[in-house]
């Protein structure tokens, strides 16, 4: 009778069935990650499993005995693959856990039973173990702080860019640029909220501009703040001035932007400050002679020019300080910034249309989502060409106009870099050729605009590019600005295929080297790597060294042996392995590490492959994006922020890609609602379109593939190119499997889009985390010292600034779809409290 009863153990025959289906998953997916050449952990221990859970359901003391060795086994091949990273135990012992747990707890209800006591003490002990895991989770992990940071006054960075303008050398309380000044350090000299008084920061008012979307959200605005008035556009280029100390709308221009002309993201990162110098109007040039094409050496400004006051100008009338704003839909607009009226001066009424001469556009294809630059009276801009639908995709030409009357002065396109006279008639700028849709900057003092380039349309194939496209696409690139022709060039990517397309706004800086401060440009990309360049010269000021990379792929004559490698700085991350991959579970890792085997991945720079998937790492939201970098000139110290994220790439037949229905977004039926950048595009006119899966998530859960972290923070030394303290930036709680905000604290380190600032009080202001979070960061130690809690995603560059006497911080919260957080059109500014 006691036979037939314990053969009829419920408890013991459901954990005896749960065990042994957990280890024929182990079995199913573990056989074919050991036949693709990947860790045989999986199928040995779903064999122990499987016997185990057997033996189990039977009432056999040996199935516990078999599962304890598969625990303990599990155990040490996490030691040995883990180490002590908590993040990798979760995958590898969760579920391993969890069962042993149960198997304790029945372990007494088998023949010849192990004591209850003991039963039920292992139990409570791996409980405990569990619990203690969840606790180390909450600790901070991966912060490191080699190298102490320097005090303030150690340095001196500051750079002279000229005096042309109010952005060259802001007043102390405005911010007049979108990097904050001509130089775009992203410094304020405010130290009002400092390090001892940041825990009192409180909102002090907030703004909503009503324009709101509920698809391509993501504006990934920074304002500006001149005088008394703060100037900022929608996502959809709605123009508006505010009080700056209370908020209350000055004026509004509305360019009538329609939805179809939004592109991948609806974003207008910022406008630009511009005031008419005296005589201007009169026909006067402004600025001095144009360097040397050699650039070797620095031309002063004219005496004009070096006579501006910094300040405001007196007041010459309707739009002697105008308001520059790009638009989704290839208009360069200019308003008074008194009244927001249209400068019916410049252009036709106000606005001009970039569009000319470029051929077939349809809405979306040519887009400005990043402020102009104005440099010696020439307003440059580029625009966003839309990514992944065509080869023969309208130019990436940059156009400059003369900021007073709009007149077309020239046109500079990387498919015939040597010309830069306009087109006219019915002449086309060449199709598909590389652009610029960041934030370019510029110097009045040396009369050149650097231009951050894209790569050429279809950026996954590289076969039908010119020379020319070959020669300047993915470049930092020097132009005259009397001219429109190059000074010099650098190129961060031969022949890209990766998109690795130049998205950061590069700084500007005197840097300091043995022989004395050099005017140097300092640049960071996707890749990671960190550029110093004189920029009169293009010289670099570090080491840049060519290195081997992987070859072979879907156009094997078409890669480059070796890429350009900075001996400066890299926020570039070790290589992936198949230990880095993750999952919340054993099942979803085990997922993960068999994609990892099908795919090709020989490191940096693992060539497109048209037989089966890649990898690419970092990804195309890899290193540093268009948030950029921020100095502190007078410590010598760069904040980044960076994103250590893969994709997960294929290429796609045409044939195939036709059977899904893959084509130009033109002529897709229903219209195009987004998706991740690269999800399917078709890259028509080449033989392949492009599947990006951006982050290599989990199809099922969303989570990504790669362990933790997948972003961090950095301080840097400028001089040294040391890292001063480095450690991942963003926690889950507003992440989560299958979309869920979990609302736990844990530091993640997640994907970042944005910027930081940093200020004279020894802070960085930052949000760009996708947790929904804004935060004050000690310089000095890298610790979060104030956050608060955002009604939308903070994916912008956030600013600092005066009004009154008293410090605000702002940032402008319309969150992103690309980065999955909440859709809002607040901008919202903190102070300490009024007194």
């Amino acid at each position: 009778m006691a036979d037939h009863a314990r053969k009829r153990d419920l408890p013991l025959m459901f954990i005896g069935v749960l065990v042994a289906l957990v280890g024929a998953a182990f079995i199913g997916g573990g056989g074919w990650l050991a036949s693709l050449g990947g860790s045989w952990y999986y199928l040995i221990a779903g064999l122990g499993m499987l016997f185990s859970g057997g033996l189990l359901a039977a009432g056999r003391r040996l199935g516990v005995t078999l599962y304890a060795l598969v625990f303990v086994g599990s155990l040490l091949w996490t030691l040995w693959e883990a180490g002590a990273n908590v993040w990798g135990w979760i995958p590898r012992m969760d579920v391993i856990a969890g069962l042993a747990v149960l198997v304790a707890l029945v372990a007494p209800r088998v023949r010849d039973g192990v004591a209850r006591g003991a039963s039920y003490g292992v139990a409570g002990l791996l409980v405990l173990a569990v619990v203690a895991g969840f606790g180390l989770v909450l600790m901070p992990f991966g912060v490191s702080h080699p190298n102490p940071v320097p005090a303030p006054g150690s340095a001196a960075l500051g750079t002279h860019v000229g005096q042309d303008q109010t952005a060259d050398r802001p007043e102390p309380g405005d911010w007049p640029a979108y990097g904050g000044d001509h130089a775009a350090q992203r410094y304020s000299t405010l130290e009002q909220i400092n390090r001892d008084n940041v825990g009192e920061l409180k909102r002090a008012w907030t703004y909503r501009t009503g324009d709101l979307l509920e698809e391509r959200w993501g504006a990934e605005t920074t304002p500006l703040k001149v005088g008394d008035d703060v100037f900022l556009c929608t996502s959809r280029n709605i123009l508006i001035s505010l009080d700056a100390a209370s908020g209350e709308e000055n004026w509004r221009h509305d360019p009538e932007v329609s939805k179809d002309a939004i592109p991948y993201t609806a974003a207008c990162r910022g406008v630009t400050y511009y005031e008419v110098p005296p005589g201007g109007r009169d026909g006067n040039e402004a600025g001095g002679d144009a360097p040397d094409n050699d650039g070797d050496h620095l031309v002063a400004a004219s005496g004009e020019a070096a006579a501006r006051r910094t300040g405001n100008v007196d007041d010459g009338g309707a739009c002697a300080k105008r308001i520059f704003s790009g638009t989704l839909d290839g208009r360069l607009i200019a308003v008074d910034a008194a009244t927001g009226e249209p400068c019916q001066d410049f252009g036709d009424g106000g606005q001009v249309d970039i569009k000319n001469n470029m051929g077939e556009t349809p809405p979306g294809y040519v887009s400005i989502n990043s402020a102009p630059v104005v440099v010696r009276d020439t307003l440059i801009t580029g625009h966003q060409v839309l990514d992944g639908q065509r080869r023969d995709a309208p130019s990436g030409v940059i156009k400059a106009y003369d900021a007073i009357t709009g007149e077309l002065k020239w046109a500079w396109d990387a498919g015939r870099p040597d010309h830069s006279e306009p087109l006219t008639g019915d002449a086309i700028y060449t199709r598909g050729s590389p652009n610029m849709w960041t934030t370019a900057v510029g110097d009045n003092q040396l009369g050149l605009v650097y231009l951050p380039m894209g790569n050429s349309a279809a950026d996954y194939w590289s076969t039908p590019r010119s020379d020319a496209e070959n020669e300047w696409g993915t470049s930092l690139v020097a132009l005259d600005v009397t001219t429109g022709k190059p000074v010099w060039h650098f190129q961060v990517a031969h022949k890209d295929v990766w998109d690795y397309d130049l998205g950061s706004q590069p700084t500007l800086l005197d840097f300091p080297t043995d022989d004395g401060p050099v005017p140097a440009l300092l640049l960071p990309t996707k890749q990671g790597e960190v550029y110093v360049f004189n920029r009169r010269t293009g010289e670099p000021l570090v080491d840049i060294e060519e290195r081997p990379v992987p070859q072979g792929g879907a156009e094997p004559e078409q890669r480059s042996a070796t890429q350009p490698f900075s001996n400066y700085h890299s926020l570039k991350q070790p290589d992936l392995t198949e230990h880095d991959t993750w999952g919340m579970t054993p099942f979803d890792q085990m997922y993960c590490r068999i994609q990892y085997r099908q795919a090709d991945y020989r490191g940096m720079y693992t060539p497109p492959n048209a037989n089966r998937p890649w990898i690419e790492f970092t990804g195309y939201n890899g290193g540093s994006d268009w948030g950029s970098v921020a100095l502190d000139p007078n410590r010598g110290v760069m904040i980044a922020n960076y994103n250590i994220t893969p994709n997960y790439n294929r290429l796609v037949p045409r044939e195939k890609a036709d059977e899904y229905g893959w084509v130009p977004r033109e002529e897709k039926e229903g219209g195009d609602h987004g998706g991740a950048e690269g999800q399917g595009d078709p890259q028509a006119g080449t033989p392949y379109a492009i599947d990006v899966n951006a982050g290599w998530r989990v199809k099922w859960t969303g989570l990504l593939c790669k362990q933790p972290p997948y972003g961090g923070i950095r301080a840097v030394d400028v001089k040294t190119g040391e890292t001063l303290w480095d450690r991942p930036f963003g926690t889950a709680r507003a992440n989560g499997p299958w979309g869920i905000r979990s609302g736990l604290p844990i530091t993640i380190g997640t994907p970042n889009n944005g910027g930081a600032v940093v200020t004279a009080g020894g802070l960085i202001f930052i949000a760009a985390a996708t947790d929904d979070l804004i935060r004050a960061i000690d310089i000095e130690t890298g610790e979060t010292v104030w956050q608060d809690a955002l009604p939308a995603g903070g994916q912008a560059n956030p600013l600092i600034y005066e009004a009154d006497g008293r410090q605000y911080l702002m940032i402008v919260a319309t969150g992103h779809h690309f980065m999955e957080t909440p859709s809002g059109d607040y901008v919202i500014t903190y102070a300490l409290p009024d007194r």
